[in-house]
């Protein structure tokens, strides 16, 4: 992790006094989905990508793996290297589950998530926190029914327990309120999207994580239009899609609200998603953005 400080960490300067939902007195609710890596936090677990002819392996942060991967093997810094998808062995490896017996669990060895959320909580504030932190905190704090959409291939209950690292260090006063934990490269995740041939690419699956994630949402609180759902993303590829997901979401939820925070280079921009289209600010402060909580006329 770089020593310098971070730029982008969205600071909401939200009440640490509970609160309940604006829309709480007419049965709405918030509705927070995030994804995790360079968002939530910034963890130091490395892609690997591979020389095309000598097979020689490079590691790239998630981050940068963001920003260039359509380019990967095509033209630019990463023209001669290449992507290798096998879980085990490839570019991925370091974000799926590894095999631990039962003996290395009792001698303390854990999962590579754990141990990066683990040493990056060791750091200052400033090195680890994401750019959605402070609305991550905001969610976990007042119990807001929370999502976690990742395309990390970990199962569910190792981002938990990463996650629980953030509440045993005192960073969270108490675990989120888990609405739904989607992995999306994690394979029974992928069959549970309907993904069963493993033919879908992650931002597709996201899409279908999120529809998910709102009609679980309905299941479990019941419909109500003054419900709303937010996102944030820092993909650009990822961030087109869910717009995408979102928009047939209105369509079919036209009174619910819909939102998605771009999270790209330090910038952080509000689309909401209206039913004559997406609406798009530039957020600079605490006064122009508090995540989807704000008070706002429907569209």
């Amino acid at each position: 992790m770089s020593d310098s400080p971070r730029k982008g960490q969205l600071e909401l300067g939200i009440s640490r006094q509970p609160e309940k939902d604006r829309n709480f007195h007419l049965g709405g609710r918030s509705f927070y989905f995030f994804d995790f890596d360079d968002n939530i936090a910034f963890l130091t677990t490395p892609l690997i990508l591979f020389h095309k002819d000598t097979r020689e392996e490079l590691q790239i942060s998630s981050g940068d793996f963001a920003q260039h991967h359509l380019h990967i093997g095509k033209s630019g810094a990463f023209e001669s290297f290449e992507i290798d998808y096998c879980d085990m062995t490839g570019t991925f490896r370091n974000f799926r589950d590894a095999d631990i017996s039962e003996a290395e669990r009792l001698n303390g060895r854990r999962q590579i998530f754990v141990e990066d959320v683990a040493q990056a909580v060791g750091f200052a504030d400033f090195q680890w926190k994401g750019p959605s932190w402070e609305c991550f905190y905001h969610a976990a704090f007042n119990q807001r029914p929370l999502s976690v959409i990742t395309a990390r291939g970990h199962h569910p209950e190792t981002l938990k327990e990463g996650i629980r690292h953030f509440v045993q260090n005192k960073l969270l006063p108490i675990e989120p309120n888990y609405l739904s934990v989607y992995p999306v490269s994690h394979k029974e995740t992928r069959r549970a999207l309907g993904d069963v041939e493993f033919k879908e690419g992650t931002a597709e699956l996201k899409q279908r994580a999120i529809r998910a994630s709102v009609e679980k949402a309905i299941e479990v609180y019941g419909y109500n239009p003054h419900h709303r759902f937010g996102m944030s993303d820092d993909d650009p590829k990822n961030i087109q899609l869910i717009l995408e997901e979102m928009t047939r979401l209105k369509s079919k939820y036209r009174e619910m609200s819909f939102f998605i925070i771009e999270t790209q280079h330090g910038n952080f921009i509000k689309h909401e998603v209206g039913v004559n289209g997406l609406r798009g600010e530039k957020v600079e402060s605490l006064s122009q953005l508090s995540f989807f909580e704000e008070e706002r006329q429907k569209s």
